[in-house]
């Protein structure tokens, strides 16, 4: 299964997010490509404590949901709703220059990958508390979710 834990893997996401291209148009949804690399980084603000969301889970999505979305090789299908401080249009933060909102996202992943201890537990707004190992699984899963959304 693909992870950000795997280096293979993590280069992989680099490689496609060099691709990414600020005037591509996505497949589904409304975000700009730029909004959505926002809204990646805010995913991973969330995880290393800078930034707050509302948890909204329960139990049918700590258990059943997060196992579908983390263990079965399927892609995750377009139009889950995400939280209001993870919606670029809301509560998200504002796309200021495609190429420096990339770099920005890219140090984020760097920070969660390198700190996989500090990951342990951490509580995901719909999964609930998950392992690092979970979290690092997620952040392959929420990468790719979007990258294939805007063709890369």
């Amino acid at each position: 299964m693909r992870t950000l834990a795997e280096p293979s893997d993590q280069a992989e996401i680099r490689a496609r997010l060099k691709n990414l291209r600020a005037e591509t148009r996505g497949r589904w949804g409304r975000m700009t490509a730029n909004e959505m690399v926002c809204h990646l980084a805010d995913s991973f603000r969330i995880l290393l404590d800078r930034k707050t969301t509302k948890p909204f889970h329960n139990w049918f999505t700590r258990t059943v949901v997060k196992a579908f979305a983390l263990q079965l090789p399927a892609r995750w299908p377009p139009g889950i709703r995400t939280a209001p401080e993870l919606d670029q249009r809301i509560g998200g933060t504002k796309p200021v220059a495609f190429a420096a909102d990339v770099a920005d996202l890219e140090m984020l992943m760097s920070a969660m990958v390198a700190a996989p201890a500090t990951l342990d537990r951490r509580e995901h707004p719909l999964f609930g508390p998950m392992t690092a190992a979970e979290w690092l699984r997620w952040g392959y899963l929420h990468m790719d979710h979007h990258l294939r959304q805007f063709r890369v």
